[in-house]
C-alpha cells in the first residue's frame, strides 16, 4: 500500500526551509509527486503532493514533517488524496492551456473578479496566477503606473471567439487590456519583431504633420482618419494625401522629422528586444526619410517604407514604387521570417490601422496598439493601456528579468 497526502505549510519565508522539510521527507523514502512555491510580501506558500511508501521509513515522515514546521514557526495542513482523484488530475495534463494576460495602470480586486469569472464561465482553470510587473508605491500617479497580472489557465474554451469578445469588452468598460492567447513552446521563442511607424513608434502621422506646413492639414488628416479605420483603400488614398503636399519644401522634412516623439516605451521595448537577440523591423506606410532617423535612435535591423519623389528641392506629390500598402506588409513579414529562418509564429507584428491588419493577423503574436475599434476587434491583441513596452508582459517578460 502506498498513500498520497497533500502538504501544505504556510508562514514567514526564511532561508533553509524548503531544504528542511524536503530533508525529512528524504528520511521517509517519499516521491514527490508535484510541488509549488510563492511568497509574498514574506509570507510564504508552499505546497507539495507526495507519495508516501507503506515501509516502517514512511510511516513516521508526517510526524518529522510536522515537527520540522514546528521548530521553523510553520503552520502545516496535511489533505489525503485517493489514488483515484490523483489518476483524475494526471489525466488533465493533456488538456489545452492558455494564457491570460491582464494589463493595466493600477491592479484592482474588480480587474482580477471580473477576468477570473470570464475565464471560469468558459469552463478554463487558472493553474496559476503570477504578477510580472515590479513592485508599484503607494503615491504612483495613476498615469504612471504600470501593472501585469498573468493567469495560466487550463481547458478548452466552447467558443473562442465569444471568449475573446467578452474580454474585450470587459478591457473597454474597465480601461485595462486583457490578452488571451495560446501557451505553446512559440509563445518564448519568438525572435522577430516588425512595427508600423507613424501613430504606433511615434506619436503622430507624419503625412499629417507635412500636410499641416503645407496648408492643406485638414483636407490630408480627414483623409487619413478615414482611411485607419479601414473606410477608404489605404493605396488610394495614400495618393490622393500626397498629391496635396506638392511643392512643399524638402527642408520642412528636417524640421519635422527633428520634432517627431517616441511612444511611450519604444526605448525600453527596443532595448530589451535587442539584448534578447530579436531582430527588429518597421514596415510601415509612412515615409523611409523618417524612418531611418528611427533606425539609427532605436538599432532597428530593417527599414520598408516609401520613398518621397523630390525634385529641385521640392515634393513632387508622388512616393518611388512600390508603394507600402497592406498587402505589401504582410508580404515583407514573411519574407523576413523566411529570410532569418523562422516560422511565423517566432513572429510579432505591432500596428494602430487598418492596413497592419494583414499582417497582424499572419504573425504569431499580432498586436493592435492604440488602434481604432475596428483594428482593436480584428486583431489577435491589443493594447490601449500601456506603452510599447507592455508587449513585453505577452511574452511572458517580468520587470524584474529587464536592463539594469
Amino acid at each position: 500500500m502506498r498513500e498520497i497526502v497533500l502538504i501544505n505549510i504556510t508562514g514567514e519565508d526564511r532561508p533553509g526551509l524548503t531544504a528542511a522539510i524536503t530533508g525529512a521527507l528524504a528520511q521517509g523514502g517519499v516521491n514527490i509527486l508535484d510541488i509549488g512555491q510563492a511568497v509574498i510580501h514574506d509570507t510564504l506558500s508552499f505546497g507539495i503532493l507526495v507519495e508516501i511508501p507503506h515501509t516502517e521509513r514512511g510511516s513516521s515522515v508526517l510526524k518529522e514533517v510536522l515537527f520540522t514546521a514546528y521548530k521553523l514557526d510553520q503552520q502545516v495542513r496535511f489533505t489525503p488524496v485517493s489514488e483515484a482523484d490523483y489518476q483524475q488530475w494526471v489525466s488533465g495534463q493533456g488538456k489545452s492551456r492558455y494564457i491570460v494576460t491582464l494589463l493595466t495602470r493600477k491592479v484592482s480586486a474588480e480587474q482580477l473578479q471580473r477576468v477570473s469569472a470570464i475565464t471560469a464561465q468558459y469552463g478554463l482553470n487558472i493553474d496559476h496566477i503570477d504578477r510580472l510587473s515590479g513592485r508599484m508605491g503607494l503615491d504612483m500617479p495613476a498615469d504612471q503606473g504600470k501593472g501585469c497580472i498573468e493567469f495560466s489557465v487550463r481547458g478548452e474554451p466552447a467558443d473562442v471567439d465569444a471568449l475573446r469578445a467578452e474580454f474585450l469588452s470587459v478591457a473597454q468598460e474597465l480601461n485595462v487590456d486583457i490578452a488571451f492567447q495560446r501557451d505553446s513552446v512559440f509563445r518564448r521563442n519568438r525572435r522577430l519583431a516588425v512595427f508600423d511607424m507613424d501613430s504606433t513608434l511615434i506619436e503622430a502621422e507624419v503625412i499629417d504633420e507635412l500636410a499641416k506646413a503645407a496648408g492643406v492639414g485638414e483636407q490630408v488628416s480627414e483623409i487619413t482618419e478615414r482611411a485607419m479605420r479601414g473606410e477608404l483603400d489605404f493605396r488610394a488614398s495614400f495618393k490622393e494625401r500626397l498629391a496635396l503636399l506638392q511643392g512643399l519644401s524638402e527642408g520642412v522634412l528636417e524640421e519635422i522629422g527633428a520634432s517627431l516623439r517616441l511612444t511611450e516605451g519604444a526605448e525600453v521595448l527596443f532595448a530589451e528586444l535587442k539584448r534578447l537577440g530579436y531582430k527588429t523591423a518597421i514596415l510601415s506606410g509612412g515615409f523611409t526619410y523618417f524612418a531611418k532617423q528611427l533606425q539609427a535612435k532605436l538599432g532597428i535591423d530593417y527599414v520598408f517604407a516609401n520613398e518621397l519623389e523630390i525634385v529641385d528641392g521640392k515634393v513632387t506629390g508622388r512616393a518611388v514604387e512600390p508603394i507600402v500598402d497592406a498587402q505589401r506588409k504582410a508580404d515583407l513579414l514573411r519574407q523576413l521570417a523566411e529570410q532569418e529562418g523562422l516560422r511565423l509564429e517566432q513572429t510579432i507584428a505591432v500596428g494602430d490601422g487598418a492596413n497592419d491588419l494583414p499582417m497582424l493577423g499572419l504573425a504569431g503574436l499580432g498586436v493592435a496598439f492604440r488602434a481604432k475599434p475596428l483594428v482593436k476587434q480584428s486583431a489577435k491583441q491589443a493594447i490601449s493601456t500601456l506603452g510599447l513596452d507592455g508587449i513585453l508582459y505577452l511574452l511572458g517578460f517580468r520587470d524584474r528579468d529587464g536592463l539594469e
